[in-house]
């Protein structure tokens, strides 16, 4: 479960990235005081291991008592202990502390000579030559620094580096305690801030859980609006309200469908309800039965323009895309709504130029015809409707204005919406559902177009229809 949740997988990877980094600086941080203490005690043993060879270098051109100046014998010195001139003797004295030692052999590598403060068990350094200069080496808790002179002669000055290795293993100690109090400090923190950087997320899951159970009106609440947390609650809130606005609708139109259809059922329950309850003459059979049939008319009208709306939300009508010209498809539009516009004494205005574009040729005839239909619908008897069809960079343009009563500007947002009707007072008696407007709506959403109206009450209205040319 915990390298299931996000926290815990950011503070371990965070923990193991501060653990590998404190690592790393103590080993290096380790290394390089050793280093620098190694180098401090090796300064010190080569300055001593030279003073050695000088010494020996004067003590080679006295001679030994017995023998001419100058001049060694062929066997080789008796092993004795170092005689150091007064000045280099404070070098390996006992009473000095650290303790120096020295340790001389000759070419041959037998032991020529020893300070008294030397340990017994000195090996003999292998293949040492001069101009290998100064080499040095550990042997446990002592370090020895030792070279070749020209004749052959092995010097080596040591001392021990207990107090040097006493002091690493407290800077050691040191270090862990300061990497682990920081490693304290950082895991802390990082706990810290990775519980607000999850804040936000636990939130989003919060309100989502509350929108999921039926309360559209949440949003998310964040402080940081411009980070990245930020901007995906803004997103996240935008889209709660498109579903909150959008359940809203699909209440709004189930109330609205239901009001429909329970009109037309009314009307032929009560038609029923009344003819049954008496016989009744041939006549007034009649009269019934064509009573049933306009409502029964109404009904099929409403359910076939619903699942058309259906059919175009949810993408299953589909669309035989082909270039076409618009000004062919309303020539031939007019044609069918020109009966309809002489019942009104409705004066037609056109202007029409080629305006190719694409698209599904029978859905467009279908919103053409809706729009003609309703500039005579809404227009006053021996009113008139100018149809302009023309071409613009993209695609055609298509304007149909009538002279009618207008719509008002508080209705003009709501048009399109489905069972909307601005003339409250003609809502039932010209047989119109209200669907015809949201219909073509959706038919120009699936073309990619545009559809939209200007209004001015008392002036007229005018919609204007944009399809892409590709």
């Amino acid at each position: 479960m915990i390298f299931r949740s996000i926290r815990w997988r950011l503070q371990i990877w965070h923990g193991l990235m501060m653990v590998g980094v404190l690592i790393g600086f103590g080993v290096t941080a380790y290394q390089l005081e050793r280093a620098t203490r190694m180098h401090q005690v090796d300064q010190e043993l080569e300055v001593r291991q030279k003073n050695l060879r000088q010494s020996l270098r004067e003590g080679s051109r006295e001679g030994p008592p017995d023998g001419p100046p100058g001049r060694r014998g062929d066997a080789p010195p008796p092993r004795h202990e170092l005689h150091l001139p007064p000045h280099l003797s404070r070098y390996f004295s006992k009473e000095n502390s650290p303790a120096y030692y020295g340790v001389t052999w000759t070419r041959d590598g037998q032991e020529s000579g020893r300070s008294d403060t030397a340990p017994p068990d000195v090996p003999t350094p292998d293949g040492v030559r001069p101009e290998a200069g100064t080499i040095t080496r550990t042997r446990g808790t002592v370090r020895e620094a030792y070279s070749a002179t020209p004749p052959g002669e092995v010097v080596l000055a040591g001392r021990s580096i207990a107090p040097e290795l006493a002091a690493l293993r407290g800077f050691a100690l040191g270090l862990l305690a300061v990497g682990g109090g920081v490693l304290v400090i950082g895991l802390a923190g990082g706990w810290f801030l990775v519980s607000r950087v999850i804040r936000p997320i636990d939130a989003i899951s919060d309100t989502a859980a509350r929108i999921a159970a039926g309360n559209l009106s949440e949003r998310i609440r964040t402080e940081e609006a411009d980070s990245e947390l930020g901007r995906l609650a803004a997103v996240l809130n935008r889209t709660f309200a498109r579903l909150d606005d959008a359940f809203a609708r699909q209440r709004q139109f189930t109330a609205d469908a239901s009001h429909e259809l329970r009109t037309p059922v009314s009307v032929i329950l009560s038609q029923t309800q009344a003819t049954l309850a008496r016989p009744r003459s041939p006549e007034e059979y009649r009269a019934t039965l064509e009573a049933c049939q306009r409502s029964a008319q109404r009904m099929r009208r409403l359910i076939t323009s619903l699942l058309e709306l259906a059919r175009l939300d949810a993408g299953q009508d589909p669309m035989d895309r082909q270039k076409f010209d618009l000004s062919k498809i309303v020539a031939d539009a007019l044609e069918l709504v020109g009966p309809l516009g002489e019942e009104r004494s409705v004066r037609w205005t056109t202007e029409l130029s080629a305006a190719p574009c694409t698209g599904d040729a029978e859905k467009i005839t279908q919103v053409v015809t809706n729009l003609l239909t309703n500039a005579i619908h809404h227009n006053r008897d021996q009113g008139e409707v100018r149809v302009t069809v023309r071409a613009e960079e993209g695609g055609a343009v298509l304007t149909v204005a009538d002279t009618g009563v207008g719509i008002a500007e508080a209705d003009l947002p709501h048009v399109f919406r489905r069972f909307f009707r601005a003339d409250k007072a003609r809502s039932h008696g010209d047989g119109r559902t209200g669907l015809g407007l949201a219909i073509c709506q959706a038919i120009v959403d699936a073309h990619q177009g545009r559809l939209s109206v200007t209004s001015r009450p008392g002036a007229g209205s005018t919609f204007t229809l944009r399809l892409p040319a590709a």
